[in-house]
């Protein structure tokens, strides 16, 4: 072997461990995200922007931390771009997650465990931490490329999304703060896709958060009677029964996004009257009461669907009673996701730089925080650059592989510096 060949097998194999080196540090961060305890009712959030702040430092970017509710801290970070006329980009996620059920999970939900298969299983990790980190490791990228952006690139990191998001990205977004910032687009969180393609998300479906409650007589437990509260409850849950399998079977039929159908589901039942032991059993009790989560998609006539909630589900000439805990009201919020949109025209071209391909867009099926960004007038899309993954939010055994993450860092720097260098000037709201 040549000494020239034997410097360029040398120099090549060098490459590759420091590629491998940076690969594990990479990884190795995120696994140091995933292992704080954030998870709801009682998330660490200081612990979490502690180490958010630390990743900002070392990659030179501004920092402030704000909390509009007390105990709540908001970490908005700057990337500074040349044209401050421009409009900013910023890169939403939050910093909470949900609770998990530890016996259910192969490894414990906040080790971040890999298996030999490079499988990362943590809570967060789809859900949506991953998405947190690929921002900054995607700009830790175009820093180490001598990329500048020209439009500033802002990234916030909100508390409370799986809440509701009330106390985070929706006080942000009526803040003084958020105003100043000059937002010409928000990217938040999308879900994985089990084929190659990325989903991308430009609306979502309506939560309706809503109790319905039954009265009727007490009486013995050996007694039969009419209009018992758990037999009007019964019969008004049989009825929303049948119109949840009406929308199930055009989801199963195919050729229906899930976005496109109205899900119901129940989420609580409560009846009886507690004893000592458990509860009293030979007696009726006169109230009854059931939970439901309803997601209304767009293009369905809310009040339609709310005149059937009164009339049939829950009607008073069975002495029920309807209770909203979460209801959005007025116009859908949708984000223009065609070529009249200059922003989803740099996002799909972003992708297919970075080798990837984004499927039909779509309505997210659950709720972000990204309808808070279009209720103020912004345009804004979800998209998690996860692909051939399962979709396991809120799921036992949540995980994404290693390749999957560092393949998403790569498509985040396309987008990123696509976004950034976009120069012409134009009125968000009238990209909506």
């Amino acid at each position: 072997m040549s000494r020239l060949l034997l410097a360029q097998v040398v120099l090549a194999l060098c490459i590759l461990s420091a590629a491998a080196d940076d690969g594990e540090a990479i990884v190795s961060r995120f696994q140091e995200y995933l292992r704080i305890d954030t998870v709801q009712p009682k998330p660490d959030y200081y612990k979490a922007v502690d180490f958010l702040n630390s990743q900002a430092k070392s990659l030179s970017l501004e920092s402030q931390t704000n909390e509009f509710v007390k105990g709540k801290p908001h970490l908005l970070l700057k990337w500074v771009g040349s044209d401050p006329t421009l409009p900013a980009i910023l890169l939403n996620s939050h910093t909470d997650v949900v609770p998990f059920e530890e016996s259910k999970w192969t490894h414990h939900p906040l080790h971040a465990h890999m298996d030999n298969q490079g499988d990362i299983y943590a809570r967060g990790s789809q859900d949506m931490k991953c998405v947190g980190m690929q921002y900054l490791e995607a700009i830790r990228k175009l820093q180490a490329s001598g990329f500048h952006p020209v439009r500033s690139v802002y990234l916030s990191f909100v508390p409370d999304e799986e809440i509701g998001g009330h106390d985070g990205a929706e006080k942000f977004v009526e803040s003084h703060l958020f105003k100043s910032l000059n937002v010409g687009i928000v990217l938040d969180e999308g879900l994985p896709s089990p084929s190659k393609s990325y989903r991308v998300f430009y609306g979502e479906r309506s939560p309706w958060w809503l109790v319905i409650k039954a009265k009727g007589p007490p009486g013995h437990g050996a007694k039969l009677y009419d209009n018992s509260a758990i037999e009007n409850l019964l019969k008004s849950i049989e009825s929303i029964r049948r119109f949840r399998a009406s929308q199930f079977d055009l989801l199963k039929a195919g050729g229906t996004a899930e976005g496109d159908v109205v899900s119901v589901n129940m989420a609580f039942l409560k009846a009886g009257t507690p004893s000592p032991t458990g509860f009293v059993m030979n007696l009726q009790p006169s109230e009854a009461e059931a939970g439901f989560d309803i997601r209304i998609p767009p293009s369905v006539d809310s009040e339609a669907l709310e005149r059937r909630l009164v009339e049939e589900w829950a009607p008073a000439a069975r002495n029920m009673s309807v209770e909203f805990k979460q209801k959005h009201s007025g116009e859908p919020l949708l984000t223009a996701a065609d070529d009249s949109n200059p922003w989803w025209r740099l996002l799909e071209n972003a992708v297919k730089e970075a080798g990837g391909k984004t499927s039909k867009p779509e309505i997210f099926p659950a709720s972000t925080d990204a309808r808070y960004f279009r209720m103020a007038g912004v345009p804004a899309f979800g998209f998690s650059p996860i692909s051939n993954t399962p979709s396991l939010l809120h799921d036992h055994n949540e995980y994404l592989s290693r390749a999957e993450y560092l393949k998403g860092i790569d498509v985040y720097v396309s987008i990123i510096k696509a976004y950034a260098s976009y120069e012409i000037k134009s009125d968000s709201r009238d990209e909506l």
